[in-house]
């Protein structure tokens, strides 16, 4: 039994309109493979996450003593006072020498070079003016950061194996102010 027939859903009445073979629409499967797209994005994902350097705060450790009414004494021979004014001009001097004008190149090898000299008893004091701008005083305590291995390396030099770190931040006063407006 070939054919088809009534049967198989063939029908009698013949076609209308144009006998001509006409193509059939051809129907295109579409799937899309999700596994390579999600093996690229895990890889990118561990790609980031290692070699991404883990940076933790930069912070600076300074432990600030309780507010005492108690006086310490300080040889004025042994303070390097850092003044920042206003306008941005960094001023150093050592005791009760005259504040000349430095650069952070200049302060940084004045630093070195008075701790080794006082064989680690100098005292860094810094000042800054209220208007000083924020940028300047962090740069300074860098300079001051920076100069640490030298200082520890000069002092290893002369015998001394162990560095105390002397440091303060102190108000700016209008007498500061005085001594470093006509410079």
């Amino acid at each position: 039994m070939a054919g088809g027939g009534e049967a198989l859903g063939g029908s009698k009445t013949p076609r209308r309109g144009k006998t001509g073979k006409r193509k059939a629409k051809k129907r295109v499967g579409f799937r899309l493979d999700m596994t390579p797209l999600v093996d690229i994005t895990f890889l990118l994902l561990t790609f980031f996450m290692l070699t991404t350097s883990m940076i933790t705060p930069q912070t600076m450790e300074m432990s600030v003593p309780p507010e005492m009414d108690v006086q310490i004494e300080v040889r004025e021979s042994e303070l390097l006072t850092i003044r920042v004014r206003s306008d941005g001009k960094v001023f150093v001097n050592m005791g009760l020498d005259a504040p000349s004008l430095v650069t952070m190149k200049e302060l940084r090898k004045i630093v070195i070079d008075q701790n080794i000299a006082l064989k680690n008893r100098c005292i860094v004091t810094l000042k800054a003016s209220g208007n000083a701008s924020y940028g300047l005083v962090v740069e300074i305590l860098d300079e001051l950061n920076a100069a640490e291995p030298y200082i520890i390396e000069g002092l290893k030099r002369d015998g001394i194996n162990e560095r105390k770190r002397k440091f303060t931040v102190a108000p700016y006063t209008p007498d500061d102010d005085k001594e470093v407006v006509a410079l």
